[in-house]
């Protein structure tokens, strides 16, 4: 069975409407697809109705955005969590996640402004172009605009350059709480995941640390293949799930052509020993 349980579409910082996503996870193979864009659920009734037309399994999720101090004396890191099998109509989880969006138009037009700063204009009207929902305005928006205007070739440069903690674009943010995402995504009959947790800027003390708090708030599952992750990687977080008891997950992080690693459903299987996170859906 082909599972790919992360990916995202215009109802955050995706390219594709959800029932195009939809598409592009069935002619990947996928039998059981999510749609988990960060901090938005509007997406999934469309995205379920096309997932079923099509013939796949359809599980609605969300990503949340976590902020997390590994010590006193360091600074905050960004973590994301993803919500699996959420009621996305849960009134608690859908006040959390207003909550967050609510932030995010200001952090943008503090980045537009140290963007200016270095000599791009007009990075926040540029930005919004991308932006379909106006309340999920994202560092990806951002990068697409400095694309647009020859300040970087893609992207994943724009990231590089620009829009990365030190770099000229980038605003720190205060996110959900770690007890406050999972209280969410708990709350609303979801199984909180940790998201490609490869790509955080953590030592494997830190990141076992985390792994910790998170355990004890009631998570107890991680992505082990996942569109960000190298074969190395696949290996190291198949043996953190051995290690804290954890069930695997699979999912691709898709944005749209151009701008993912992979696509939908092209990922290695999970190791057979691992427990899937969705053995019992």
């Amino acid at each position: 069975m082909n599972v790919d349980l992360h990916s995202h579409s215009l109802a955050s910082d995706g390219l594709l409407k959800p029932a195009a996503v939809a598409m592009r996870a069935r002619a990947g193979g996928v039998d059981v697809w999510a749609l988990t864009d960060h901090d938005e659920t509007s997406g999934l009734a469309e995205a379920k109705e096309a997932a079923e037309a099509l013939g796949m399994r359809f599980i609605p999720g969300v990503e949340i955005s976590v902020t997390w101090r590994p010590s006193p004396a360091q600074k905050d890191v960004t973590i994301h969590v993803v919500g699996l099998n959420i009621d996305p109509h849960n009134e608690v989880l859908a006040a959390g996640l207003k909550g967050i969006r609510s932030g995010r138009d200001e952090r943008a037009r503090r980045m537009a402004l140290d963007l200016e700063i270095a000599g791009v204009r007009g990075a926040f009207e540029g930005a919004k172009k991308y932006a379909i929902n106006p309340e999920l305005l994202s560092r990806t928006h951002f990068a697409r605009y400095l694309v647009e205007v020859g300040m970087v070739s893609s992207t994943h440069q724009a990231f590089n350059r620009y829009l990365t903690e030190g770099k000229p674009g980038y605003v720190e943010h205060e996110w959900a709480s770690l007890p406050q995402a999972m209280e969410w995504i708990l709350g609303a009959g979801g199984v909180p995941v940790v998201a490609h947790p490869g790509r955080y800027k953590l030592s494997t003390p830190q990141l076992n640390r985390f792994f910790g708090e998170f355990q004890q708030l009631g998570g107890g599952a991680i992505e082990v293949m996942t569109g960000s992750h190298t074969s190395e990687q696949y290996n190291h977080f198949a043996e953190v799930c051995r290690c804290f008891g954890f069930r695997a997950s699979r999912g691709s992080d898709y944005h749209g052509p151009g701008e993912s690693r992979v696509e939908p459903g092209s990922l290695p299987p999970l190791p057979r020993d691992l427990t899937p996170v969705w053995q019992d859906w």
